[in-house]
C-alpha cells in the first residue's frame, strides 16, 4: 500500500486546524504532518492533543517562528523522505483546498503517470469562489505573466495544492531553491518542468478561507513575480540534473 503524506504548514490556525486534520483523516489512509510556526494562538497545542488520538498517522515540526512557506515546505519534504512516503501532498489548513480533492491529485500520480499533479484553479475556466475581484486578477494575470516569462507549461503558476511523487522530490536539489515565500510555488513547478518530469493540472474549485486570517498580501504576491525575472535569469546558467 502507498504511504501518503500530507504537509500542512500552520501559523495561527486555531480554528480551522481540527477540523481539516479530522476531515482529512476521515477520507482514507492518508497520514499528515504539521509545520508549525511558534503560532502564538495555540495551535500547536491543538495537535499536540490530536497527535495523542491519531499518534501513528499525525506529526508535528515545531520551528522557532515565521520562516516561510518555502522552508516550511522544504523541511516537510525532507521529513517525508527519510521517512519513507510515496506520496506527498501540500495543502493548507484553512479548507481553501477541498480535500476530497486528495485523491484526484493522487490519481494522476499513481495512475496517469504524472510525477507531480497541480490542483489547478485556471486549468478549466476560473475557479475561484469567495475571492475580491482585485485578488482574482491580481492572482491569474500572475500566472500567466509567470507563463509568459518563464515558458513554464502550467496554467496555475501559484498553486499550492500539490501531490508529488517521492522520487520527484528525491531529484531535486533543494539547496538550489531561492524563494522562501509564495514565489517558492512557482519556483518548484519551474525545477519539475526543468528536469524533464511530467506535471498534470487537475481542475479544483479553491474557495476562500470562512474562518482565521489570510497569510497572502500583496507584498507577499508581487515579491513572487517580480522574483520570476531572476529566476528565469539563474535557470540559463544553471546545469539542469537530477540529484541521484
Amino acid at each position: 500500500m502507498d504511504k501518503k503524506l500530507v504537509i500542512i504548514p500552520t501559523y495561527n490556525e486555531k480554528e480551522n486546524i481540527e477540523k481539516i486534520i479530522r476531515f482529512t483523516f476521515s477520507l482514507g489512509d492518508y497520514h499528515i504532518l504539521i509545520i508549525e510556526d511558534n503560532s502564538p494562538d495555540g495551535t500547536a497545542d491543538i495537535v499536540r492533543r490530536l497527535i495523542g488520538e491519531y499518534p501513528d498517522r499525525l506529526f508535528m515540526e515545531e520551528r522557532t517562528g515565521k520562516l516561510g512557506l518555502g522552508t516550511a515546505y522544504i523541511h516537510g519534504f525532507k521529513w517525508a523522505l527519510e521517512h519513507q512516503y510515496d506520496y506527498i501532498f501540500e495543502m493548507d489548513a484553512d479548507f481553501s483546498h477541498d480535500p476530497y480533492d486528495l485523491e484526484r491529485l493522487y490519481k494522476a500520480c499513481s495512475v496517469d503517470g504524472a510525477d507531480a499533479a497541480v490542483g489547478s484553479r485556471y486549468c478549466n475556466g476560473v475557479n475561484v469562489l469567495n475571492w475580491p475581484m482585485s485578488r482574482l486578477l491580481m492572482s491569474y494575470y500572475g500566472s500567466t505573466y509567470v507563463r509568459l516569462i518563464t515558458g513554464l507549461p502550467v496554467r496555475d503558476t501559484t498553486a499550492g495544492f500539490i501531490c508529488y511523487k517521492a522520487d520527484t522530490l528525491r531529484a531535486i536539489d533543494f539547496s538550489k531553491i531561492h524563494h522562501v515565500g509564495y514565489g517558492f510555488q512557482i519556483e518548484m513547478k519551474f525545477t519539475v518542468w526543468k528536469l524533464k518530469f511530467k506535471i498534470q493540472e487537475v481542475s479544483i474549485i479553491f474557495k476562500d478561507r470562512t474562518e482565521g486570517t489570510s497569510k497572502m498580501s500583496k507584498g507577499i504576491f508581487s515579491e513572487a513575480i517580480f522574483g520570476v525575472i531572476g529566476l528565469k535569469i539563474r535557470s540559463w546558467f544553471r546545469k539542469w540534473e537530477r540529484l541521484g
